[in-house]
């Protein structure tokens, strides 16, 4: 019985411990913050450096296809009499030296439209660039804080694994003093080996993590692992419609379809202008032996006629009227895409934080005060082993869903950033 009653005054001492504190060991590593990490990724992480490569590059193409086609020049010789060079050019008018150019001109209008038809290509560009910056972003800190999480649950399951072990002595001593039962002993040795297999769970999906954190950062795989710093709830100040509204006028993937359905509407007018001839300009100076000849001078202008509309330029209209009733469509789709997502994570953060006042104010204090009650009923073997047990494994339970519903109520608002721009923490 003396055994018995050190245990449960220990033990008495852990059950009125609120949701427990991450306390960091004073000879750990200092934690990395959220924000540094996220400067981080921006500026090493691949990804979005060839994102952002590819949009400076196109944002290169829309001076260049709206630039007029390079001209040529042409220098001809004509003989007269003989292959040889400049045979027949002081006795005969036939023979002469010419200098020419030429310079394709296309309809009024197309080279405008291919560039403005490039810049919104350029522009979707960008925001491909930019969604894809938010999704790293919302990766990092989605793998912040689960591994922020994951650091919690190893503590939580190491102080268990030591309590466990009390509980075990506890019925040792109860089953040596003719009180317990072998049994009682038996369950508290499995339940301790399934802590430890918990443990070796949690530790394998941090290492899983570490990696997945550091790919993110573009670091090596052999680098120092991130020591993440404690979780703690956030507040959002804005409502749902707010949250919309900014989604509306800022999410990058809606932004970029935008574009494209203005593209397509450009598209059309090229195809339009395809219906028109463009044309070609040549001009040409010959020049035969200026003591006896006088020079020649020619101009031509040609055409080039779209005589085969309805095999070249109709199909084309239609193929651009489709291209842009398609973008249309998918500007739609990923409307209400972006508002479904939206509204999930907003329910997900709403109820979550209702849930986390739940286990604070409620469950956590109720399971402590069964456990210490248990407690008691057990030492005056008013209560067999296993309603003991369960209340110490409902304790063990509450805490870890508190942490997870904590992680899992940050990463929905990593989520809503990713979709609106706004900064909810």
């Amino acid at each position: 019985m003396k055994i018995t009653t050190v245990w449960i005054l220990g033990v008495s001492l852990l059950v009125f411990v609120p949701p427990r504190v991450c306390a960091q060991d004073a000879s750990a590593g200092q934690p990395t913050t959220l924000a540094d990490l996220l400067t981080e990724a921006e500026k090493n992480n691949p990804q979005i450096q060839a994102a952002r490569h590819g949009w400076q590059s196109a944002k290169q193409i829309p001076t260049q296809v709206a630039a007029l086609p390079d001209p040529q020049v042409v220098l001809q010789q004509t003989n007269v009499g003989s292959p040889r060079p400049f045979a027949g050019y002081t006795n005969s008018d036939f023979a002469y030296l010419g200098l020419g150019f030429s310079q394709d001109l296309p309809y009024p209008g197309k080279l405008r439209l291919r560039g403005e038809i490039a810049q919104k290509d350029a522009d979707a560009t960008q925001q491909k660039y930019e969604s894809l910056r938010r999704a790293v972003l919302a990766a990092v800190k989605m793998t912040y804080f689960r591994l922020g999480y994951l650091a919690k649950r190893q503590e939580i399951l190491d102080e268990d694994a030591q309590l466990l072990q009390q509980v075990e002595q506890a019925a040792e001593s109860r089953y040596r003093n003719g009180l317990g039962n072998q049994q009682d002993v038996l369950q508290a040795q499995l339940e301790r080996t399934k802590l430890l297999r918990e443990i070796n769970m949690n530790q394998l999906e941090q290492g899983k993590l570490q990696a997945e954190l550091k790919n993110l950062l573009n670091r090596s795989q052999t680098s120092t692992d991130i020591e993440t710093a404690e979780l703690s709830e956030s507040t959002p100040v804005y409502n749902f419609d707010q949250l919309l509204a900014e989604a509306k006028a800022s999410n990058p993937e809606l932004a970029g379809m935008q574009k494209m359905v203005e593209r397509e509407g450009l598209q059309i007018d090229l195809a339009k202008k395809d219906f028109y001839p463009d044309f070609n300009v040549q001009g040409m100076w010959q020049r035969t032996d200026p003591s006896q000849f006088r020079a020649y001078y020619q101009f031509t202008v040609g055409m080039r006629i779209p005589i085969y509309r309805s095999r070249r330029q109709r199909p084309e209209l239609a193929q651009a009227e489709a291209d842009r009733d398609r973008a249309k469509s998918e500007f739609e789709m990923q409307s209400q895409q972006t508002a479904f997502q939206l509204r999930q994570q907003f329910l997900t953060a709403e109820k979550s934080a209702e849930l986390l006042k739940i286990y604070r104010e409620g469950l956590i204090p109720q399971a402590r005060a069964e456990l210490q009650a248990g407690m008691a009923a057990y030492q005056s073997n008013r209560q067999d082993f296993q309603a003991l047990l369960a209340s110490f494994l409902d304790v063990l339970k509450l805490d870890e869903e508190y942490w997870q519903t904590l992680s899992e109520h940050e990463t929905a608002l990593a989520q809503m950033e990713e979709l609106t721009g706004v900064t909810l923490r």
